[in-house]
């Protein structure tokens, strides 16, 4: 799976909170801050940058997987 290297912290936030039930609670600073309750709870934070660096991406969407208990590969097609 190559991961985008376009992707905005925007897009990405967006995105969780659209398709995977994330919740923006507030920013701080260049920081978006999400929240969610379901399957239990988990906190992330995402930089509100125009392009999300690899590792981060990568580091972000294999939280959510093992949250959520789905392929990294699924999150990422739900977001484009």
């Amino acid at each position: 799976m190559k991961l985008p290297r376009d992707l905005s912290g925007e897009q990405l936030a967006a995105g969780l909170c659209r398709r995977w039930n994330y919740k923006r609670i507030h920013q701080v600073g260049s920081h978006i801050i999400l929240e969610t309750e379901i399957p239990s709870h988990q906190r992330l934070v995402i930089p509100a940058h125009k392009a999300v660096n690899v590792g981060t991406l990568g580091n972000i969407l294999r939280a959510v997987s093992s949250h959520k208990g789905v392929s990294k590969e699924m999150i990422l097609q739900s977001l484009r």
